[in-house]
């Protein structure tokens, strides 16, 4: 089960300003472009930290699975989670709105590559199950800050541009762990590095 575990809200959540990562030029070939309908997110890729993961999402990125993939769960004040390219792609063969969140892709599981970084508002990190070394093409985006999260999940990237167009990314229901009802999604995913 592809789903990130259950964390308690009440710890200190502020917002804050984007990562200090974020400042400097992009590397095209490490920046992850996605397109929604309310405008573009652009990530600035980590292979410094997770290289396994980095070249998973932009494996994925490169076979176009995550295209109209829903962002199946969000909690306000928290993050966006996304990356099911099994259940949570519409028009996909498997596409199951209740199912969103459970699957993955074809490929095998990745060993965890847990670093030092903090998750801060901004920071992109692998979901996974309870087992550590469950991460497979399943994001989330970090809406505030979640240094709780530090040490237990793989951070592989930053947002650089576009964290308006994250802040208008329907948000789920509380009270159902973040469940959306009719979700937005990726319209497409780029590495920058292939657009032309």
């Amino acid at each position: 089960m592809k789903l990130f575990a259950t964390l308690g809200l009440a710890a200190a959540i502020s917002l804050a300003a984007m990562p200090a990562f974020s400042q400097g030029s992009a590397d095209p070939e490490n920046t992850l472009v996605i397109t929604t309908k309310n405008g573009e997110i652009d990530i600035q890729l980590r292979p410094d930290l997770a290289p396994e993961h980095v070249e998973r999402i932009k494996e994925l990125a490169r076979e176009n699975a995550y295209d109209n993939v829903v962002f199946h769960r969000v909690i306000d004040g928290f993050m966006a989670q996304t990356g099911d390219v099994a259940f949570g792609k519409e028009g996909g063969p498997q596409y199951a709105p209740g199912r969103a969140g459970m699957g993955g892709s074809d490929k095998p599981d990745l060993k965890a590559e847990f670093s030092q970084e903090t998750f801060d508002r901004g920071t992109v990190g692998m979901a996974r199950s309870q087992d550590p070394n469950s991460a497979n093409s399943q994001f989330f985006i970090m809406l505030a800050d979640g240094d709780f999260l530090d040490g237990q999940y793989t951070i592989v990237g930053d947002v650089v541009e576009g964290m308006d167009v994250v802040d208008k990314i329907k948000k789920g229901d509380s009270q159902a762990n973040g469940a959306v009802e009719n979700p937005d999604k990726m319209l497409s995913v780029r590495v920058a590095a292939d657009e032309k």
